[in-house]
């Protein structure tokens, strides 16, 4: 396979370049492999001489583009992106190691490793063989299908209608605009605004058990950050109250927080931590004790419950 440097390498990587974004100039293109322009056209003409059929439009408007109805090679991969690429795959979905036509996300590595170059292709085969992963017990995987029907709505700017499950059984249909998908930790959530609660929720996608696309357009947030709008708004919108006060500065106990917690307030002398959640044992059990700061669980009537269990089965490890 060719190096990260040499000019084959550069050339597929110029292909790939006008393949993504057709019009690229030869200074952009100079930019992106970080070469002069003069080379740039050099691999431009490398392809050209390869029979790929390159145009050069000029203009403002103008730049590189292949020919409409070009029929491209295969997809060729340098040793470094093959290696990453089942690097990424075991991080994420450490079933994929072994070869399970069950697992769809296995099944699809086995053929892409198949396809590869035998130097490429057997160095790739031996890292999944003999590399091993320890499975996320908090991650899940959503259906693809769902997935696809959220991502496709999300690019078109489509109300959805929705089928949601909470943790605790709860289902309730809920008509959204979907913004945004975003992976976080392992977990795949939509983020998107509810007009049955008229307010930004987020959503679990192994949750969402239908998804129906209606012909209402909608309009995100300007200058969304889907992320950062996730973050904020994990802790909010779930069935059962929670408020958290601590005796502590409000910016000792913030690196302590997660933001599915709830969102943290200074009150007096410590601060007090707002939020709610579907699932009160695991807040109980789990997220508070991490926290270690004296804390009084003032709200709600699941969350003090679900401390006291905790307590209670704490203190009689320890009773004589």
């Amino acid at each position: 396979m060719p190096t990260e440097t040499s000019p084959t390498a550069r050339a597929l990587r110029t292909l790939e370049i006008l393949q993504a974004r057709p019009g690229t100039t030869a200074g952009e293109l100079a930019g992106r492999l970080g070469v002069t322009e003069r080379a740039a056209r050099r691999y431009v003409g490398i392809l050209r001489e390869a029979g790929i059929p390159v145009e050069s439009i000029r203009g403002p408007y103008g730049g590189y583009r292949l020919r409409r109805g070009t029929r491209l090679p295969p997809v060729v991969f340098t040793e470094a992106e093959a290696l990453g690429l089942v690097m990424a795959v075991l991080d994420g979905q450490p079933a994929a190691a072994e070869a399970d036509a069950d697992d769809l996300v296995g099944s699809a590595l086995g053929k892409v490793i198949q396809v590869l170059p035998e130097s490429v292709g057997r160095q790739a085969a031996a890292l999944r063989r003999h590399a091993s992963a320890a499975p996320d017990r908090h991650s899940s995987r959503p259906d693809p299908a769902t997935t696809s029907a959220l991502v496709t709505a999300v690019a078109a700017r489509r109300r959805v209608l929705v089928t949601y499950r909470t943790e605790s059984g709860n289902e309730w249909d809920a008509e959204v605009d979907p913004w945004a998908v975003v992976v976080r930790y392992g977990r795949w959530y939509l983020l998107c605004h509810s007009h049955r609660a008229d307010a930004v929720r987020t959503y679990r996608l192994d949750r969402v058990s239908a998804v129906r696309q209606t012909g209402y357009p909608f309009e995100p947030p300007d200058g969304l950050d889907p992320v950062a709008a996730l973050e904020e708004n994990l802790g909010t919108g779930w069935e059962f109250r929670t408020r958290v006060a601590f005796d502590a500065p409000a910016a000792e106990v913030a690196p302590w927080i997660r933001p599915p917690m709830g969102r943290l307030e200074p009150a007096g002398a410590g601060c007090v931590l707002v939020g709610s959640t579907s699932n009160p044992a695991m807040y109980a059990e789990e997220w508070l004790p991490s926290v270690p700061f004296a804390f009084r669980v003032e709200g709600g009537p699941e969350l003090r419950a679900a401390v006291a269990a905790v307590a209670a089965r704490l203190g009689a490890a320890v009773t004589p």
